[in-house]
């Protein structure tokens, strides 16, 4: 049959034709061994050699792979290497026969035969898996593995049912973080589990009876329970942040300065305090009154000393001449005038807008470096 084949459809190769020198094979070299007979092919040294007679005429590097048979070993591929280093090559693409399942020119003889018993196993028969053997990370990557390939959503859906909410212990711990966004207060009320990482929030605001207040508790609540049944804290973060609303601007916050709307603050803070993002924050370590300092520290008053102060008498003053005179009075008008502008900016406010520190303006104050005023023209 094999004779019979070769006499009808060739046997892809010119080794062996009649009438053909042994001298005049190498001029029909290819990359890989022709047909399932032949056994000639070009030497990776002849690609190498061969580029480098071009390297030099050629400023950037050549596009020209290195072919290798399907047998070639590591030696030979170092060997490749060193000797295109050698050459000056600036550049070496090998690729050995039948590294890839699929190539544009495959050598099919390399492939070993299957036997009867090889083909006759069901290929169902190698997806069969031992769940018993599995630990519990090869499970999960098991599982999400089939999720994810799986158009239809009815796994997922049977997963979600099975997935059990994790309470909180009724003594829990957590911390109360104040601030102010924008002039708002808001407190950030937070529950731990026994492990420390965050199973609730709570999200109190200083206006009672408002909407606003009532939707950021409707808030806090589901994304309570959004940790409760599971959620990643980083998927929330991740979400949240950089969310632009009112009431936003400066942040009455040891680490956070700004923030462009409440939940990004919320977020924010969470983000730094449970997950480490340092990138969510504008100042690091500094963690402000944590309530750990004393609160009532004695003060200690200095001792009145017996020294009395005494007015000083008052001498004639020298007669001055009269540019001296108006030099002085200037003067005593400049620090008079600072003096005043120092009296007047003494409570000025930062802008809600810029965080520079405002002037005031009649009853109002207004920022010079962004001209927003606070409140009145």
């Amino acid at each position: 049959m094999d004779a019979a084949n070769d006499y009808v459809c060739g046997t892809m190769t010119v080794e062996g034709a009649p009438y053909l020198k042994e001298a005049h094979l190498p001029v029909f070299d290819c990359a890989n061994k022709c047909g399932k007979s032949g056994q000639r092919y070009i030497h990776p040294h002849g690609h190498i050699r061969m580029m480098a007679a071009a390297q030099p005429f050629i400023s950037g590097a050549i596009s020209k792979t290195i072919n290798l048979p399907n047998e070639a070993l590591v030696d030979e591929i170092a060997d490749s290497y060193r000797l295109s280093w050698e050459l000056g090559l600036k550049a070496c693409a090998l690729y050995r026969d039948g590294s890839k399942l699929s190539q544009p020119l495959s050598n099919k003889t390399e492939k070993k035969k299957k036997t009867e018993a090889e083909e006759e196993v069901p290929a169902a028969a190698s997806q069969i898996i031992d769940l018993n053997q599995l630990t519990v990370d090869e499970l999960l990557e098991e599982v999400n593995k089939r999720v994810q390939e799986s158009p239809d959503t009815k796994l997922k859906r049977a997963l979600s049912r099975i997935i059990e909410r994790k309470t909180l212990p009724a003594k829990r711990r957590g911390f109360t973080q104040k601030a102010k966004v924008g002039g708002q207060a808001v407190f950030l009320r937070t529950g731990e589990y026994s492990d420390g990482t965050l199973g609730e929030i709570f999200i109190d605001l200083a206006k009672e009876g408002s909407t606003l207040r009532s939707l950021m508790n409707c808030f806090a609540i589901s994304v309570s329970v959004g940790l409760q049944y599971g959620v990643p804290l980083e998927e929330f973060v991740d979400k949240f942040v950089f969310t632009r609303f009112e009431p936003s601007g400066m942040v009455d916050h040891p680490n956070i300065r700004s923030a462009t709307s409440l939940i990004d603050y919320i977020f924010r803070a969470l983000g730094y305090e449970y997950l480490n993002r340092t990138d969510l924050v504008h100042v690091h370590d500094e963690p402000g009154n944590t309530g750990e300092e004393e609160w009532d520290e004695p003060v200690v008053k200095p001792e009145l000393s017996n020294v009395r102060i005494i007015g000083a008498v008052n001498h004639p003053a020298p007669q001055q001449p009269a540019k001296a005179k108006h030099a002085v009075s200037a003067a005593n008008g400049e620090n008079s005038t600072q003096d005043y502008m120092r009296s007047m900016q003494s409570d000025a406010p930062a802008c809600n807008t810029c965080g520079h520190i405002t002037v005031r303006s009649g009853t109002c104050y207004k920022c010079l470096n962004c001209g927003n005023s606070m409140g009145c023209s």
